[in-house]
């Protein structure tokens, strides 16, 4: 027992004797003949000239966060000054960092498991200057050795970096962007939950107010767990200079270590940037640092239009009226590719409310965007110019505007392919109320928005329109040129009175509006796509009025000139207007135009060229019964839609044999548009009636 006791003895004799020469050797070396090794070493790992031109010292202190008796063990605490890291030669600064003093302590317990755990790392006076070449190289990209070695046995861990104070310096010239960082410590330390309390509360005011309208934030909340809370801001940061060759302006705080190996140790951040007109502001916490798999963040942001938002999201989005936005972001960052996403948003853009959640995915070809976007009233104005619309000031500002020629009518102004081809997307919009002023009146529209490589889908898409609906699909190709468009719509029960709610006549009527179109084509304006465009057009319209003013405010002008030939300036009451065309390489053919009146039924035959805007088209009058009607010879109509020529057909009056039979061959076409007559909710449908009766007409050699 005696030798047992004195074996013991010996062991923590020895051990003691180790523990203090290795704290007097720690304490008394000279640690600075290590530098030259220490110089060569990491100069060789970083690929860049790295020295310490100050001295390294060490001293020994304990760790008072240690449990138990562990907190008696000293640590050695190690100090490196004037730091130096060099440039390659084709930078404009000598240095890429600068450090006053570096400060890391190492837990003595560990490296007996061949474990070096360094706790934290405290920087002093950092000096960072970061540069990028027109040739994308950057002095921050570290080409670490290829080790083909066996693998060290020795284990490192690192945990926190504090810092001072520092300032970072960026030049790129690949992004023109010239930023300038400083970092200074608060006076005192500001607890977290004041900070987003504060943050909230000024953001809202200043970037919500951008619409006159600040949008609501209790439905997103930054990182509020148990974690977030213990932190607190110890360093405050500013920002200035440019960015996309904007000009760049902001402020912030921080947390005062930033955990590097931690996964549940929030990192406090806080900013408010203008960048341009655009500005954005963020509360929360950044965990996981190296990743960012945690960015738990509420984020505002607002702007003159969402336009100028590419340089901070590098996303093309359309030109708009002024916007607030607010929501939560969360984002994985990857060099690979990164997920970014912004849940549970609200927003204004313009009037027009806007939410939802949305996603971005990078590192395919193309970025993709997915999700889901709702609006209770959107103003068409707000968004008009995602489609090339807005107004004549907005298009001359974005350079949108194209001269219109003085013998064309229809548009040639330049759709925007190219805002097809930056990104994909897989997104469903509804909006429950569409404002359009003066024009049609759209009640809902939801649709689902596909986006592959250029290629653009609404399908489904459905709109209630002036009481009734609009279906169908639209498919718009923008890797060819011109693009190709193609749409499958069918209009069902649209009120004529609330069609044209401003036409006094129409007030009274009880019709209703139904049609099919199919059309496929290639163009790039709406004259364009016209031209050369192939498919088919059935329209129906029953118990309406035809007038001057309707004609005027529909543009119809050609149509305007017949009407007054056939009827004069008076209101035309019409049982049924009856139109089936085919179009072929943009010229449309007539296999049924019929318009039915309590006087006369007028049957329309010939062709519209939309490649030349010109027009050949024969009006028939037949008068019903032994009525009298002013005009019982045909119409001409030709020349062009800017310049058309419409007058009286030479020749002796239609016999009224001759007319009868005219109509008897309309018959097939008029038995084809019986399918797109909605069948009636209780009422009587003069279209319907119409057609049966062209459809039962005789043939032509039996008629009397």
């Amino acid at each position: 027992m005696r030798l047992s006791l004195k074996i013991l003895a010996w062991i923590v004799g020895v051990l003691i004797v180790l523990v203090i020469v290795l704290v007097l050797f720690v304490a008394l070396f000279n640690w600075n003949r290590l530098k030259p090794t220490i110089d060569a070493k990491v100069s060789a790992a970083i690929g860049k000239p790295f020295t310490i031109d100050g001295d390294i010292t060490a001293a020994w202190s304990r760790e008072p966060s240690e449990p138990g008796l562990r907190s008696v063990l000293p640590w050695p605490t190690f100090t490196a000054r004037k730091i130096r890291i060099g440039n390659p030669t084709w930078t404009r600064q000598p240095q890429l960092l600068q450090l006053d003093a570096l400060t890391f302590r190492i837990s003595p317990l560990p490296l007996l498991l061949h474990h070096i755990y360094v706790p934290s790392v405290q920087l002093s006076g950092l000096q960072v200057d970061l540069e990028r070449d027109s040739k994308g190289q950057a002095n921050w990209n570290i080409n670490l050795p290829q080790d083909n070695h066996q693998p060290s046995s020795w284990k490192l861990s690192m945990g926190t970096i504090g810092l001072d104070k520092g300032e970072i310096a960026l030049d790129d010239v690949q992004t023109h962007s010239k930023l300038q960082i400083g970092i200074t410590p608060l006076q005192h330390a500001m607890p977290y939950e004041q900070v987003v309390a504060q943050a909230t509360s000024t953001s809202r005011a200043d970037v919500g107010h951008d619409v006159g309208r600040m949008v609501d934030s209790n439905q997103t909340t930054p990182d509020v767990s148990s974690h977030a809370r213990r932190t607190a801001y110890q360093f405050a940061w500013t920002v200035n200079g440019t960015y996309q060759d904007t000009p760049v302006d902001g402020s912030g705080k921080s947390g005062a270590v930033l955990a590097l190996e931690s996964a549940t140790q929030p990192f406090p951040i806080q900013a408010r940037v203008h960048i341009g007109t655009s500005k954005i502001a963020v509360v929360g916490t950044l965990t996981d640092p190296m990743h960012l798999s945690a960015l738990n963040m509420r984020v505002w942001f607002a702007g003159a239009s969402m336009a100028k938002l590419y340089p901070i999201l590098g996303i093309t989005l359309p030109d708009t009226p002024p916007f607030a936005t607010e929501g939560h972001l969360s984002a994985e960052v990857h060099m690979q590719g990164s997920r970014y996403s912004y849940r549970n948003f609200r927003g204004r853009v313009g009037e027009s409310d806007i939410g939802g959640n949305l996603q971005v995915v990078t590192g395919g070809p193309r970025m993709k965007l997915t999700g889901d976007l709702h609006s209770q009233l959107l103003r068409f104005a707000d968004l008009g110019a995602l489609v090339g619309g807005g107004s004549q000031t907005q298009k001359e500002q974005r350079g949108d505007t194209t001269p219109q020629p003085g013998n064309k009518a229809l548009p040639v102004e330049q759709f925007h392919t190219n805002r097809l081809q930056t990104m994909d997307a897989d997104v469903t919009f509804e909006a429950a109320r569409i404002e359009r002023p003066n024009s049609l009146p759209i009640n809902a529209v939801n649709t689902h928005i596909l986006l592959d490589n250029g290629v653009l889908k609404l399908d489904p898409l459905h709109a209630g329109v002036a009481g009734g609906t609009i279906d169908g699909n639209v498919q718009m190709d923008s890797t060819v040129q011109p693009m190709r468009t193609a749409l499958d719509l069918h209009a069902r029960r649209l009120q004529l009175k609330q069609m044209f709610p401003t036409v006094q006549s129409m007030q009274n009527s009880f019709g209703e509006l139904n049609g099919d179109i199919t059309m496929n084509g290639a163009g790039s304006s709406v004259s364009g796509l016209l031209s050369n465009a192939d498919g088919d057009v059935k329209l129906l319209m029953d118990n309406g009025v035809i007038s001057k003013t309707l004609l005027e405010l529909a543009g119809l002008n050609v149509a305007n000139v017949v009407v007054r030939k056939l009827f004069g300036d008076q209101d035309v009451k019409i049982n049924c207007l009856a139109v089936d065309m085919t179009g072929k390489e943009g010229v449309f053919t007539s296999h049924l135009f019929v318009l039915d009146t309590s006087d006369a039924t007028i049957n329309v035959d010939g062709s519209i060229n939309f490649h030349d805007e010109h027009m050949d088209l024969n009006i028939v009058p037949h008068t019903k019964g032994l009525r009298v009607f002013s005009l019982r010879s045909p119409l001409y109509v030709k020349g062009t839609f800017k310049d058309p020529d419409v007058g009286v057909k030479p020749g002796p009056l239609i016999l009224r044999g001759a007319g009868a039979a005219a109509l008897a061959a309309l018959a097939a076409p008029a038995a084809a548009l019986l399918a797109v007559v909605v069948p009636s909710r209780g009422q009587h449908n003069d279209c319907q009636q119409v057609l049966m009766q062209l459809r039962n007409a005789p043939p032509p050699g039996k008629v009397k």
